[in-house]
């Protein structure tokens, strides 16, 4: 987590948790620590974390069982891989494909 990135830091914990869910690290099912657990773990406000869970929460990434905690859902690495995809296809390889042209380098590169 970088503190002086322009990225707001609760998008950057959801992505953390999205990016161990791709790893294996996280499967589904599994349950992740609690607001407050998290929150103290890596020395954010718990109001900041909560932001992270409910970004998760509504796009379907993970779930909550009152009273017991949040778990990763079921389908959740297919979601994130599908999401991360998307972004990939749309806002880093246009920025690639711009930088490899200003650098005078053509896509044959990845052929050797």
């Amino acid at each position: 987590m970088d503190f002086n990135s322009d990225k707001p830091i609760y998008l950057q914990i959801a992505d953390g948790i999205c990016d161990r869910i791709l790893s294996g690290e996280l499967a589904s099912e599994d349950r992740i620590p609690s607001v407050r657990e998290y929150g103290a773990e890596l020395g954010v406000n718990p109001n900041t974390m909560m932001r992270s869970y409910d970004k998760l929460l509504n796009e379907g990434i993970v779930y909550n069982k009152r009273g017991i905690g949040y778990f990763i859902a079921p389908d959740a690495k297919e979601k994130v891989l599908e999401e991360q995809r998307r972004l990939f296809l749309e806002k880093d390889v246009p920025a690639i494909k711009a930088r490899m042209a200003l650098l005078g380098l053509d896509a044959k590169i990845f052929n050797d």
